[in-house]
């Protein structure tokens, strides 16, 4: 257990869900630098969260994809939070959600002077979706450093991976050079990694 909660130099035992944002009014975009995560609903997203500190719950898993359209900020060990951006790409869900949706996540990327980097979560086995091609879009236009994060990575073999990889980074709407990283919140594959990568974020903007 120490082990999980002791990572790249952060106690994890420091970590609470401080700021559940659920109006542009109510987002914090100054103190502690922010690293956020985005991508569908149906990503695993609040898993990712829960892997990366070393806890099953703090982040719930919600069984209906989409139903929270809120930013859920994690404080991590006195020096970063983690900012949970509402998921995306859920069809089945009212219009007016899905403007709230966009107007809370436009409104979290303008002008946040605590925002580091981005997350961008995709599955690995779907690959980049005309949504995830759209969020890709929005990070562009506010000129955001983001890391690509593949999750679910246990659901394929080795050789399904590398070609997985590949297609991932060969595709067009991806800025040139961008990262990837593998994940897998049920093993906590690549949780070291991203941890490091997190700090270097931190680090060299701050």
């Amino acid at each position: 257990m120490d082990a999980e909660m002791n990572v790249a130099g952060l106690n994890l035992h420091r970590a609470e869900l401080v700021l559940t944002a659920g109006l542009p009014s109510q987002l914090v975009k100054t103190g502690l630098p922010q690293v956020a995560l985005s991508g569908r609903s149906n990503v695993g997203k609040s898993s990712l969260v829960n892997s990366l500190l070393g806890r099953k719950k703090l982040a719930r898993v919600s069984g209906e994809p989409g139903k929270t359209v809120t930013v859920n900020c994690y404080a991590v060990d006195g020096r970063l939070w983690l900012a949970d951006l509402p998921g995306y790409g859920f069809a089945r869900r009212p219009k007016e959600e899905i403007r709230k949706w966009s107007s809370l996540t436009e409104a979290y990327f303008q002008d946040n002077a605590a925002l580091r980097m981005v997350l961008q979560l995709v599955d690995c086995k779907v690959g980049l979706t005309a949504d995830d091609c759209m969020m890709l879009d929005y990070l562009e236009h506010y000129r955001l450093p983001y890391l690509l994060v593949a999750t679910k990575c246990d659901k394929l073999n080795q050789t399904e991976l590398r070609k997985a990889s590949e297609k991932l980074l060969s595709h067009p709407a991806l800025r040139p050079g961008t990262e990837l990283l593998l994940y897998s919140a049920q093993k906590n594959l690549g949780r070291e990694a991203l941890w490091a990568r997190i700090l270097r974020a931190v680090s060299e903007a701050g």
